[in-house]
């Protein structure tokens, strides 16, 4: 993945960008040198009924590597994502859940069970899962701790 080959990114909407939907992409431009493209289009509202919101939904989905889900749009508007769902699975799209924002909730059963990852509101947890998902990479990442006042050879004198 580089700035020339950005993941393709969508992200659970009703046509109006929440308040999730937007910290979900503030959380993934913190992280250095990952790339990628949103292809959620929550500002093109179509124009019609539910079948071109549908038809809209669909191709933004197929537009995509892989689909985040947000629990607080399901919530509100269960049959929607529902169908989202849906049609991530009819394209081949893994889907990753990130837990409700705040921790005062558990994500909801139905969508653990559906999705390929079950994620924190952690940008290096949210990007790792985006790169495992969408392009099968693994970032093999450790943990580094630092205890002030020691180094790799002990204790600082």
């Amino acid at each position: 993945m580089s700035e020339d080959n950005p993941i393709r990114v969508f992200v659970t909407h009703a046509f109006s960008e929440s308040d999730d939907y937007l910290r979900l992409f503030e959380f993934l431009e913190c992280v250095d040198r990952f790339y990628y493209l949103n292809v959620s289009k929550p500002e093109e509202r179509p124009s019609g009924g539910m079948n071109e919101i549908k038809d809209a939904l669909i191709q933004q989905i197929k537009d995509s590597e892989a689909v985040f889900v947000l629990p607080a749009l399901y919530e509100k508007q269960p049959d929607l994502v529902n169908f989202i769902m849906d049609a991530a699975d009819a394209n081949g799209k893994p889907m990753i859940v990130v837990r409700p924002y705040g921790g005062v909730m558990e994500t909801p059963k139905a969508l653990v069970e559906r999705t390929n990852e079950h994620v924190e509101w952690n940008a290096r947890d949210m990007v790792d899962a985006l790169k495992r998902q969408a392009r099968l990479e693994d970032t093999n990442r450790w943990e580094v701790v630092d205890f002030p006042g020691y180094d790799a050879d002990g204790k600082i004198e």
